[in-house]
């Protein structure tokens, strides 16, 4: 991993920094008479958070397009929306975790990642492939070749085509485009299964502007950030536990109970109970052992992590039971073996239920 250090340009100072300033957003300051912050955010932030139509909003920006390029810029109330703020920390807080070796912190994620200089140290932590760039400098053109670089490793990494129509560019990014900046973030952490949970249904209001015909046209939109999670690992048809999650969950307890009693009924053979489905099935080895019971074989202990450390390993474990479970000839589970391992309760009781529909005894009926 390299290190975050950024070269001197040449005629900068020459005072040294402390460490915590080279490698953290703590020490960064902030240029009083900064060019690098574009005039679009500037006369954007200005504009967005006036009142007045889509039109009066365009007439007060100075936006460079292409023609047919497209940018949303977000409304300043919609960043008081709980459940944004709630995706922006969950973010926030993932990206530190990563980097936390090289004590990198992020406060705020339009400044932080704007430059392409975290942003790279995250990619390069995710994926394992060094980024052969140089450090980002105060310049702008040096920035955007460092995001530009970042960019394509990411496209590369997440296989989106060239014809493919991304939700975030170099330019947004660099421009602290918060919309971009969070669909980016969201399909990282999707892509290389962070183990955080996304908060589902994530909407932002914004300004939609795009260059036609020589024109800029206006309108305001509502932004979707992020739907369901499983959606990501392949789009399910919403099912009774949605139903039951959505309109009855007075419900919900005697579904878990009878759930329960049907796990414990061939878990109590090995003197092992089950009284908790939220946190006892996430790192997939009662369900391991729940397919050795109830197939009539031993699974060895070196096929799975019966201890697991981490959720790498809790993963590994959901997965293998799903392949278990699929040998045995059962529908392939309506959940994401991450979800799983997340203790995503919804997942887990789908899980279950695949189990509970071939095996169920007569007198266990939900």
């Amino acid at each position: 991993m390299s290190s975050t250090t950024p070269k001197k340009e040449p005629g900068s100072p020459t005072k040294e920094k402390s460490f915590i300033e080279k490698v953290t957003t703590l020490g960064r300051k902030k240029k009083k008479d900064s060019q690098d912050l574009d005039d679009l955010n500037l006369e954007g932030i200005h504009a967005i958070d006036s009142p007045g139509s889509p039109v009066d909003i365009v007439d007060q920006l100075d936006i460079n397009l292409e023609e047919g390029e497209e940018i949303y810029l977000i409304e300043s109330e919609s960043k008081d929306d709980a459940k944004l703020k709630e995706l922006m920390q969950v973010l926030k807080e993932w990206i530190s975790e990563e980097l936390k070796e090289q004590r990198i912190i992020i406060r705020n994620l339009e400044e932080d990642l704007h430059d392409g200089q975290i942003l790279g140290n995250l990619v390069e932590k995710l994926s394992g492939v060094k980024l052969e760039v140089r450090e980002v400098m105060q310049s702008e053109v040096f920035q955007k070749q460092k995001l530009t670089r970042v960019l394509e490793m990411v496209n590369q990494q997440m296989n989106m085509q060239r014809w493919t129509k991304l939700k975030w560019s170099v330019d947004s990014i660099h421009s602290r485009n918060l919309i971009a900046i969070l669909h980016l973030l969201v399909a990282l952490a999707f892509h290389f299964k962070a183990p955080i949970r996304i908060p589902e249904y994530v909407e932002a209001k914004a300004v939609y502007i795009q260059k036609q015909e020589g024109m800029l046209h206006a309108k305001k939109v509502t932004v979707q950030i992020t739907a369901t999670n499983e959606a990501v690992g392949g789009r399910f048809e919403r099912d009774a536990f949605d139903t039951l999650f959505d309109h009855a969950p007075d419900k919900l307890n005697v579904v878990k109970k009878s759930l329960v009693t049907f796990a414990n009924k061939h878990l109590n053979k090995l003197h092992i109970e089950v009284t908790d489905l939220d946190n006892q099935f996430d790192d997939g080895v009662f369900f391991i052992l729940l397919m050795g019971l109830l197939e009539g074989y031993f699974v060895p202990l070196h096929c799975y992590h019966m201890t697991p450390e981490n959720f790498e390993e809790k993963v590994h474990n959901v997965n293998f039971a799903f392949e278990l479970m699929e040998d045995a000839g059962l529908p392939k589970a309506k959940a994401r073996a991450e979800d799983v391992a997340q203790g995503h309760l919804k997942s887990v009781l789908r899980t279950i239920y695949n189990l509970f529909l071939k095996h169920k005894q007569a007198d266990n009926k939900i």
